[in-house]
């Protein structure tokens, strides 16, 4: 990935930023109308980096007039196009994130608007994602971890409140996550950890004829071995590691995004934890990808 300093130098300007967004958005160099997708009835216009579409299906009376940002994570934005690259690129290059106050204080200046900061960060991170998903192939490991604080640090109305037993009484947010050794992964927040709810999630994630299927002694991993070379370790017992099974993976992964959102974010709502999720997801799947910040200007 490319340096701060050759950031700045191939996006000196508004109109290289909205260049580069064009030719990712439009490989071929033909703009598609956001509303039929066609490219045949588009038409430039006099107006710069506007186009008009006359499909009929398209226009209301005059024809459908867009703008290169139309149906993209910048339309409506008043914030410069390269703020909104220098902010990716922060968030990119940060390996256990960056928060929103942070990002205001480095290109927006103390007096501005925090949510003008948590807006942005929020739009990014839910574009995000991975445009040609493939199941985990080879050795796959699966896990679940919780987010939330301990029980004894928490104030006797909230203790009272999360009393009973077992982690569907903590208050925890859950989630689960498989990852390909070596290669991909891919985790959700889930609502409990069920056979049921933790099956449909394998089931999308992980491809059939995989080498390895590795858990921990969890019970809602009994039904896994029907289906897959399922193996676990025993946790409980001190067992970590047996040969090839063990789950050091993801759990290096999980303790990457808990230090993201314990020291970075410090608090992350249910609302929008799956952002957070896609973010710190897309980061791992592109670790290699020298191209990791035209792939994030790609999926916006």
């Amino acid at each position: 990935m490319m340096t701060f300093q050759q950031l700045m130098e191939a996006f000196p300007t508004e109109d290289s930023c909205r260049d580069f967004l064009f030719f990712r958005r439009w490989p071929d160099g033909k703009p598609l109308c956001p509303r039929c997708g066609k490219a045949d009835t588009v038409y430039n216009i006099a107006l710069p980096w506007k186009w008009e579409c006359s499909n009929p299906d398209c226009r209301s009376g005059n024809a459908y007039r867009f703008s290169l940002t139309a149906g993209t994570i910048f339309e409506n934005t008043k914030v410069p196009l390269l703020t909104w690259f220098k902010v990716l690129y922060t968030m990119l290059q940060s390996k256990k994130g960056v928060s929103s106050r942070q990002i205001r204080r480095m290109f927006f200046g103390e007096t501005s608007s925090l949510h003008t900061a948590w807006y942005i960060c929020h739009r990014l991170r839910a574009s995000m994602h991975d445009s040609d998903f493939q199941q985990l192939m080879g050795i796959v490991e699966v896990d679940e971890m919780y987010l939330g604080g301990k029980q004894k640090n928490r104030h006797a109305k909230d203790r009272a409140k999360f009393s009973g037993g077992g982690s569907a009484h903590t208050g925890k947010l859950t989630v689960i996550g498989a990852i390909s050794r070596k290669g991909n992964v891919v985790c959700q927040m889930i609502e409990d950890t069920s056979a049921e709810t933790l099956d449909t999630f394998v089931a999308k994630a992980v491809a059939d004829r995989v080498t390895l299927l590795a858990t921990d002694e969890g019970a809602g991993y009994i039904n896994l071995k029907h289906f897959y070379p399922h193996r676990s370790v025993q946790h409980r017992s001190g067992e970590y590691v047996r040969g090839s099974i063990h789950t050091n993976n993801i759990e290096s992964f999980w303790s990457l995004l808990k230090r993201g959102i314990v020291g970075t974010f410090h608090n992350v709502s249910r609302k929008y934890l799956p952002l957070y999720l896609a973010e710190f997801q897309f980061r791992h799947n592109n670790r290699q990808n020298p191209d990791i910040f035209g792939e994030a200007i790609g999926g916006c």
